[in-house]
């Protein structure tokens, strides 16, 4: 059964042709390709995930390919059906937008850590809500989405003294999509000027200064699964954290990047997570070296199409072991001192020297989860922290780390499978990775089916933001 297209499709079109023009014809050779992306990232959600209503999972995707049209034959909240078309219209605006042709391959020129996430554009590997911007017109989407490489200004607003919570001075960093609303809400807040010119990371909210400097911005926009906001909880426990993790760490190849200047305004005497920033240094490198997250390494490089890996890689089997090796048993070693890190593909970057894995930075702390029983068997004193954070559930540790991990290793797999790799040996070497961290989260690890997040499942749900999980076959499993 033919798609016909969706209304956000008509719509983007439409205002494709009075805001690039040239887009239009790119646009509509790219929407057969965003909703075939889009209905397998579905198929695959009934295939693994617990899902409501689905008695015949084989057969009520049978002969479709338009993914609105499932979402309805599966009677699926009219809601979602218009976040999936959305979804489908966004991703082909990316695919008829891409970063022009690059005349070396990119990770050879040493990019930038901004130019690398920008070349993101089918987001997140497994959610069918990879490219939702509901609230956002086609030209704020050109305007401010990293995968259409805009460079942009924050407006600062100032707040009156005794409305504000946190570190720094009295003055908010608004993302320029959200300041404007902002102001219509509450007047006064006093426009203070702008910052210079930053560009957004794959989060689209988070932009880089070019300075060293990341800012994570408020945006009321329904992404992927969930509004973008900066909870207080991020705000106060975000420092705390990542004073923490660099004890952690120390001596590691895994560090974290300091979260600091955290900032909200109150409303009605409560930090407001629609009015809220905080600064987290950027990742450090040394001349010679580029950071990468490992999200962006599945990403074509406008040099020939390939992804970013196949280019790095040159030595498959090498520099998955350097990898796997660097990645695996710190993370983990984290985890037995008290940390689950929430290490998936946007938030775990790489550091590569001539191509070869050097060092891995998580960032973004705000779905980690911490034991504080863990921490005082490790001599470390909890810090204050607000929010569902702690916990000392080890499968609930385990479970966060391991989600995100599976998630963003299938990805790598498959890539480097699609070079001419083998799979099975892939897998033994990241399974040898987890043995030597020696613990007994590892060793479950290794036994228990693979868990991953059920993003469909998630978004259908009473409450989108509870953590649900579903299982498949470990491939690292002991026979």
């Amino acid at each position: 059964m033919g798609a016909v297209p969706t209304a956000d499709a008509v719509r983007t079109r439409a205002e494709l042709a009075t805001l690039r023009p040239e887009l239009v014809g790119p646009y509509d050779r790219a929407l057969p390709r965003a909703e075939a992306e889009i209905l397998a990232r579905l198929r695959g959600a009934l295939a693994r995930e617990p899902l409501p209503g689905i008695a015949a999972r084989g057969t009520l995707a049978d002969g479709i390919t338009d993914p609105v049209l499932l979402v309805r034959r599966l009677g699926w909240p009219e809601t979602f059906r218009a976040e999936i078309a959305n979804s489908v219209a966004n991703l082909a605006l990316a695919y008829a937008d891409p970063p022009p042709p690059a005349p070396r391959p990119l990770l050879d020129t040493g990019a930038d850590l901004a130019t690398l996430e920008q070349l993101v554009l089918d987001g997140h590997p497994l959610h069918p809500c990879c490219r939702t911007r509901a609230g956002m017109t086609v030209a704020d989407v050109l305007a401010y989405a990293p995968e259409h490489r805009p460079t942009l200004r924050l407006h600062r607003l100032r707040v009156p003294a005794d409305r504000w919570y946190g570190e720094g001075p009295p003055v908010l960093l608004a993302h320029p999509w959200q300041a404007p609303r902002l102001r219509e809400r509450h007047p006064w807040l006093t426009p203070d000027g702008e910052t210079g010119p930053v560009r957004p990371l794959m989060s689209l909210r988070t932009v880089d200064t070019g300075t060293g400097v990341h800012i994570k911005t408020a945006v009321d926009v329904q992404m992927t699964s969930a509004v973008r906001t900066v909870s207080p909880a991020a705000v106060h426990n975000g420092p705390r954290l990542s004073a923490l993790l660099r004890d952690l760490t120390a001596g590691s190849p895994l560090s974290v990047p300091a979260e600091y200047a955290a900032g909200a305004v109150l409303i009605d005497g409560h930090p407001d997570r629609h009015l809220a920033h905080l600064h987290r240094q950027a990742p450090a490198v040394r001349p010679g070296e580029t950071v990468v997250p490992l999200a962006a390494l599945a990403a074509a490089d406008p040099y020939d199409g390939r992804p970013l890996l196949l280019h790095a890689a040159t030595d498959p089997y090498a520099w998955w072991h350097d990898l796997t090796h660097l990645l695996f048993p710190p993370l983990l070693a984290v985890l037995d001192r008290g940390v689950a890190l929430e290490a998936h593909g946007q938030n775990t970057l790489v550091v590569l020297d001539g191509g070869r894995p050097v060092r891995i930075v998580y960032r973004d702390l705000g779905g980690v989860r911490v034991s504080p029983a863990r921490l005082r068997a490790a001599g470390v004193d909890p810090p204050p922290l607000i929010g569902d954070l702690p916990t000392d559930d080890p499968y609930a540790l385990r479970t966060k780390l391991a989600a995100a991990l599976a998630t963003v290793t299938m990805q790598l797999v498959a890539v480097l499978e699609g070079g001419g790799a083998d799979p099975a040996k892939l897998w033994a070497t990241a399974a040898a990775a987890v043995a030597s961290a020696g613990t007994k989260d590892a060793a479950a690890l290794l036994r228990e089916p693979l868990p991953v997040k059920a993003t469909t499942a998630m978004r259908l749900a009473a409450d989108p933001l509870d953590d649900v999980w579903t299982h498949l076959d470990n491939p690292m499993g002991h026979p």
